[in-house]
């Protein structure tokens, strides 16, 4: 548990509380700002992203500043897959391009487990990616958090 003020919502997650959860992180991530975003994790949370095991707030940040140095225009859409007591599943997908203007989507899955105070401890994530035609792409809304009306990854068949 970690001595700083609660990050809510808090386990253990109900349906509603665990689907805020993942919209938050969701929200998070589509800030693109890693100094914000690291703040979501415990200081010792561990994580498994692709062949990349950062560890603790500095290295989740440093983690995702490269990301988002490379994976520009980033759009995401997460949806919770199940919930357990303090632990939750989503799958996402997100779509980038490289600074070739080349455009890829990539789908994953993320297992997360959080402490008393509703901070990450853990996260674990699969992904794959698929280079794209620029035309394909289905996250258009603007840089920033997905409007609330954009169709979730379910609507969209992915």
């Amino acid at each position: 548990m970690t001595a700083e003020a609660p990050r809510y919502p808090l386990p253990p997650f109900t349906t509603e509380s665990a689907i805020e959860k993942v919209r938050l992180a969701e929200d998070g991530w589509n800030s693109r700002d890693p100094a914000k975003v690291a703040l979501a994790y415990t200081q010792d949370s561990n994580w498994r992203n692709r062949a990349e095991f950062p560890r603790g707030r500095t290295q989740i940040e440093e983690f995702l500043s490269r990301k988002w140095a490379k994976e520009l225009d980033y759009r995401l859409i997460k949806e919770l897959w199940i919930h357990d007591g303090n632990r939750i599943a989503v799958r996402y997908a997100y779509e980038y391009h490289d600074d070739s203007g080349n455009w890829f989507r990539a789908y994953g899955n993320e297992n997360w487990e959080f402490d008393e105070s509703g901070y990450m401890e853990r996260r674990f994530a699969s992904i794959n990616e698929h280079p794209i035609a620029e035309t394909d792409r289905k996250f258009r809304w603007p840089l920033g958090r997905r409007p609330d009306d954009h169709p979730s990854l379910s609507d969209l068949g992915l």
